[in-house]
């Protein structure tokens, strides 16, 4: 089981294990989301000083919020996106991400993981860094979403369908 908890601890969720993927992702919208997110009154940071955004990957049947859910608000990009930032009310930290539509994985971000996390698998989006020469080489860097990332969440999606 894996915790993750806002700044000042009112906000808790817990994450079975495994996860599906660690992954560093520098497409434009985790990047605006991060700034957004980062320009609320005292939040913590949420971009990584190279301008990606780490998050641990879990199919979002393993992941439930154990305290502070009525702390939690969605922060969405634009109007008619299916994706969901959801940040602390209370402290402003950056939680995980959710979907509004039917994909079956949550990322939760890394910063806020508490205990043994997932080691980092791959860099994904990397033709959208801000600085592509900056990029740390210690895991695979793909230009765009690696075959092998796909691969892992439709592997997620069968042992879902499947009830593994």
């Amino acid at each position: 089981m894996t915790l993750l908890a806002c700044t000042c601890g009112k906000v808790e969720y817990e994450a079975t294990e495994p996860a599906i993927l660690s992954v560093v992702c520098y497409c434009d919208d985790c990047q605006e989301g991060g700034r957004r997110i980062e320009a609320l009154p005292d939040a913590p940071p949420v971009l990584d000083a190279d301008g990606g955004t780490a998050c641990v990957l879990y199919r979002r049947d393993r992941v439930r919020c154990t305290r502070g859910a009525g702390l939690v608000t969605r922060l969405k990009l634009r109007d008619k996106t299916a994706t969901n930032r959801l940040v602390a009310t209370c402290c402003n930290s950056a939680l995980a991400m959710s979907f509004d539509d039917a994909k079956h994985w949550m990322p939760l971000f890394r910063t806020r993981l508490r205990g043994k996390v997932r080691p980092l698998d791959m860099r994904i989006c990397t033709k959208f860094a801000p600085r592509p020469a900056n990029i740390p080489q210690d895991v695979p860097a793909h230009e765009s979403f690696a075959f092998s990332f796909i691969w892992k969440l439709l592997g997620a999606r069968l042992a879902m369908m499947f009830g593994r």
